[in-house]
This record gives structure tokens, C-alpha cells and sequence, in this order.
């Protein structure tokens, strides 16, 4: 039967949440989480995912404060999720660069038994010397070992999940003599999700994941992912459909199309803060302006040829060069608008496009999504917590149900049952 699975990924930062907003729940309270995690399994959704950061982030050396500052352990976080919850799968985004194998594989699998099954570790690596920095460890790896380290890493905790024996490992990236010291869960061991776009990613994905987020929520994008992801894991020795795919997404939800097209440019307004659009320019220019009005015209100053400000996170990673031909076409695109620092950034950051309709609309667009095997279901990035949650489960989840696509109920206890992944 075709189903359309459904995750929410919490991610704490970035400028997609409107956590300013006045009817924006307290992003850090447990009673927050409470209320998402419980509100997500009345809506029968297969997963509750957490983001992770490990140093909070930093603008011209000063707390980057247009986020949150500051997010509870994940692991934390769903153990205590897991007590006031009964079927939702709880997903820990966990960083294989400076974490320990048989310390994190203990913790995950702690999480797996005190949720009876329900555990998933989200597989992230980090490069950048600023996070390592409180590691101790710096730019300790190229880009791309970075996904060599996480494939022995899975490989090391998958073995001591499966609790043969003792565990070895003395490679230059990974080194452990370890013994499991827990029994398997219900569901034998956390579900393994895999987020990385580049060929290294796909490859970790295709060799180890059970479930990979894409970046790819338009249809052609979503189908050429799939066809791609596919072909790795025959490669690989696995099945084709042995993976879940759950691009990450955006809804904005209206009563007319019309409607919801106002809420969307709405929503994309307000994300673009006056002060977010100026922190923005500034990685950019290389150079304070916080004494420029986000209302008022570009910057008359020259930028400086200097790095990106790396404490602020990742861009895509053709933003990271051509940095000056780039400043040189805004100017051009704000002086033919006529657009202000706030017009310009809203229109040129990047944005997950989503889908934007009425519920009708976008259950049937999801249903010929699933249909068409382009994709398994979605993770779905809330623009505003609660209200983007209670939207979905209370109005676009009938809809889904009514088109045969999505579960009535949940038919299995553990996040591998409601994704539909074989046994291990």
C-alpha cells in the first residue's frame, strides 16, 4: 500500500521559525516540546526530529541573539519526550566528528530502550575549525573525511548494537576496544537517518542509512534525487527501496489559494528581520553595519575581500567564493527595484519553496508525490510553533487520510514499524 510518512524537524535556529513572533510558543520550555511531541502523535506522524548545535552561534564575535541561544540536549530532550509520549519516534541529531563511538552508540541505544523502540540518530558531521574549537580539535577534518570518519563510526556502533562481542577499531579516524553493555530494543537499534547532499553524503546514506533527508522537495528535483539515491544503494549491495526518502519542506496552509499565497509572502517578510538582514550582509561585506537602516539602501562602502564569518554557520557552498561579482548583481538587482537591505536580502537568501495552498491542494500534490514514488513523505520545517503544527495535524492530515495515503492509526509500536523499514 502506498503511505506517505511524516516527520517535524525541530530545528531551533535559523530564520525559517518566527520564534518572535507574539504567538510563538517559548522554543526552549519543556512544555513546548511536550506539546509538539504529543500534538504530532495525534496527528500519527512516524517521527519527532531534534536539531543539534554544539556551540552556540556567534556574530562579529558576540552571541548571534536573532535565534535562539541555546538548545537542551537532544538526547536529553527525547528521553524525557519519551515518558509522556506512547508511539512517535524520537530522532536525535548526533555529531559523528567530535563525539566518541561507544560513548554516543551507549547513549542512543539508552534512548532506544527507555522509548521501547521508538529511537533514531540523525548522522551529521561538522568541519569547520570554529565548532572544533571546543573539541579542542580545530579544522581537524577535510571535507570529505568527514564522511569517512562517520561511515566507521556507524559501522563501529551498529556493531556494538548488534552485541557480538567486543568491538575493535585503530584506524587514524576512528580507535575503540568496546563491549555493548545494553540489551538490543524492540526494534533491535535506532533507526539511522543521513542528511548530506554531496557524493560523499549520498554514499554514507546509501551504505548505512535507513532513512535520508534531501534537499529536494520540487518534483523533478525529488524524482532525480531518487533515481540517484536508488542506483547508490544497488551499488551498495541493498535493495532499492530499503531507504526512506523525506525531503525537508515547508507548508503554508490557507482556506483559498489566494489566501494562502498572502500567508506565504507573509511568513517570508517576517523571516527576514531588519536585524537578521543586516547580520546577513555582513558576512558578506566582511564589515560591521549595524549602522546602516535595513529600510534603507545597500551599503555605500566596499566590501573587503575577507572569509565569511564561519561562527554563523553553513551556506550553500557556491556562496563561498565569487563572493564580490555576487555583491556587485545585488547591486544591480536593488537599484532596478529599487529595494531596501531588508527588500534585497528577502528576495536573495535561500528558502525551502514548500508548498503553499489549501489543504485539499497540497494532499493532492503529496498524494501524486508518493504515488510516483518520487518520494517516501516529508520532514516538514514549522514556520511557527505551535500554530504551523496544529494546522497541519488538524487540517491537512484529514485530507491526506481521505486520499488513501496516510495511516489512520498507528499499526506497530516502534519507529521502524511506522516506517515501514525490514527487521535487523
Amino acid at each position: 500500500m502506498t503511505r506517505l510518512h511524516l516527520g517535524l524537524f525541530y530545528t531551533g535556529v535559523g530564520p525559517q521559525t518566527l520564534w518572535t513572533d507574539p504567538n510563538a510558543a517559548d522554543h526552549v520550555h519543556i512544555d513546548t516540546f511536550v506539546h509538539v511531541a504529543q500534538t504530532l502523535e495525534r496527528g500519527l506522524f512516524d517521527a519527532f526530529f531534534l536539531g543539534e548545535g554544539l556551540r552556540v552561534r556567534e556574530n562579529r564575535g558576540r552571541v548571534y541573539d536573532l535565534d535562539v541561544a541555546g538548545r537542551p540536549d537532544a538526547i536529553t530532550q527525547l528521553a524525557a519526550l519519551a515518558g509522556v509520549t506512547e508511539r512517535i519516534g524520537l530522532v536525535a541529531t548526533q555529531n559523528a566528528t567530535y563525539n566518541y563511538p561507544a560513548d554516543l552508540a551507549r547513549r542512543l541505544a539508552s534512548l532506544d530502550l527507555v522509548s521501547r523502540g521508538r529511537a533514531g540518530w540523525n548522522v551529521v558531521t561538522t568541519d569547520n575549525a570554529w565548532t572544533g574549537e571546543n573539541f579542542r580539535h580545530g579544522g581537524w577534518l577535510p571535507h570529505e573525511r568527514r564522511y569517512e570518519r562517520a561511515g566507521q563510526f556507524v559501522e563501529a556502533a551498529k556493531e556494538l548494537w548488534a552485541g557480538n562481542g567486543p568491538v575493535e577499531r585503530a584506524t587514524d579516524l576512528v580507535r575503540l576496544t568496546a563491549t555493548a553493555t545494553q540489551p538490543r530494543s524492540p526494534q533491535g537499534r535506532p533507526v539511522l537517518f543521513q542528511a548530506g547532499d554531496s557524493p560523499g553524503g549520498r554514499d554514507l546514506a546509501a551504505r548505512h542509512a535507513d532513512v535520508v533527508f534531501s534537499a529536494h522537495s520540487d518534483y523533478e528535483g525529488a524524482r532525480a534525487y531518487a533515481d540517484d539515491l536508488r542506483a547508490r544503494l544497488v551499488a551498495h549491495g541493498r535493495g532499492p527501496d530499503d531507504v526512506r526518502i523525506l525531503p525537508g519542506t515547508t507548508v503554508v496552509l490557507g482556506d483559498t489559494p489566494a489566501d494562502a499565497a498572502e500567508r506565504a509572502r507573509w511568513i517570508r517578510r517576517e523571516q527576514t528581520t531588519g536585524p537578521r538582514a543586516i547580520a546577513f550582509l555582513e558576512q558578506f561585506w566582511g564589515k560591521d553595519l549595524s549602522g546602516y537602516d535595513p529600510d534603507g539602501p545597500l551599503p555605500d562602502i566596499e566590501p573587503t575581500e575577507d572569509e565569511l564569518d564561519p561562527s554563523r554557520g553553513t551556506l550553500p557552498i557556491a556562496w563561498r567564493t565569487g563572493k564580490l561579482a555576487r555583491i556587485a548583481e545585488w547591486r544591480e538587482l536593488a537599484a532596478e527595484r529599487n529595494y531596501s537591505i531588508r527588500d534585497l536580502v528577502t528576495e536573495v537568501t535561500p528558502r525551502h519553496e514548500g508548498f503553499v495552498g489549501t489543504p485539499g491542494q497540497v494532499a493532492d500534490e503529496w498524494a501524486r508525490f508518493v504515488r510516483d514514488r518520487v518520494v517516501d513523505g516529508f520532514n516538514l520545517l514549522p514556520q511557527l510553533i505551535p500554530g504551523s503544527i496544529d494546522e497541519v495535524v488538524d487540517k491537512l492530515v484529514p485530507e491526506l487520510q481521505d486520499r488513501g495515503v496516510y495511516r489512520t492509526e498507528y499499526e506497530g509500536t516502534t519507529l521502524r514499524n511506522h516506517l515501514d523499514l525490514p527487521p535487523v
